[in-house]
């Protein structure tokens, strides 16, 4: 069975360009799929956490139609138009309707084709950085739960644990043979990530009185502490905290909002995994001693 997909590997890693190609058409059919993962997830752990709330009160939940990321099919919010294939094709096809539900002209949102095209992007970079590799493999599932998480978090302030926690365990298992970093630095990693934001959390709440962000910051960036180990977490944590403020402040400024406006801090958390993913060395070389 192997032998059948060997001279597609050899090709894969003789021509990196093609690899890459390849590697961006991927990007952009499961960031198709990520649009739908943003849209529905939070939905079902909506639905979930009612029924549970019914249970503890010993009432039934009442019956529903299924919804899960597979069904049902994708439709128009409005008009309900059920979504054909050749609707559904990344960025092309919202470009030939432009912008509009074929059944109804009811506006599609922008964000749709710009998750599809970022992941795309994401996904090539990854290609050229690391080529036709199992590494290659680790990091687009990380770039696609870090795309996942972004959304998820500017919409609801939600990180969700099904993403969060299998991203720590699959970073604790690509070091096991030393991925990124070695497996010590990787368990050191997620506990201080972890610690890191639950101690700032619990000192911001003992002083103001008040939640300054959630569970989900301190399981992301153990995840992250996972994939990169101890070393690049004062890295994430200050560019994290570098581009928030200054997206905070510009909101402040530009968008009249006051100093009470919640801002969801894992997508600033994201972009320092991404700036680890992709200049991790670069990153370390500037305050560890070698």
């Amino acid at each position: 069975m192997f032998e059948i997909f060997a001279p597609i590997s050899e090709l894969l890693r003789a021509e990196p360009a093609f690899f890459i190609t390849l590697s961006i058409v991927f990007g952009l059919l499961v960031g198709s799929f990520l649009n739908v993962v943003i849209h529905r997830l939070p939905i079902m752990m909506e639905r979930e956490w009612h029924a549970n709330c019914l249970e503890l009160q010993g009432k039934d939940a009442p019956e529903q139609a299924k919804y899960n990321l597979v069904t049902p099919r994708s439709a128009c919010p409005k008009c309900q138009h059920n979504i054909t294939a050749l609707e559904n094709i990344p960025v092309v096809s919202y470009l030939f309707l432009k912008g509009k539900c074929r059944q109804c002209k009811a506006p599609i949102s922008a964000r749709y084709p710009i998750v599809e095209a970022v992941t795309g992007a994401l996904i090539g970079a990854v290609a050229v950085k690391y080529g036709y590799s199992a590494t290659t493999l680790f990091a687009w599932v990380f770039v696609f739960a870090l795309v996942a998480l972004t959304c998820i978090d500017f919409d609801t302030q939600l990180l969700p644990d099904d993403i969060t926690l299998p991203l720590l365990w699959l970073g604790l298992f690509f070091n096991l043979n030393n991925g990124f970093v070695s497996l010590s630095s990787a368990v050191i990693g997620a506990m201080a990530g972890y610690l890191i934001l639950w101690s700032i959390y619990w000192l911001f709440k003992l002083v103001t009185g008040k939640e300054g962000m959630g569970y989900g910051d301190f399981k992301l960036l153990a995840a992250l502490g996972a994939w990169f180990g101890w070393q690049l977490l004062p890295a994430v944590i200050l560019l994290s905290s570098v581009i928030g403020a200054v997206v905070g402040i510009g909101m402040i400024v530009f968008k009249n909002k006051d100093r009470q406006t919640a801002i969801p801090f894992g997508p600033f958390l994201a972009l320092g995994g991404m700036a680890a993913l992709f200049y991790g060395q670069s990153l370390a070389a500037l305050y560890l001693v070698q």
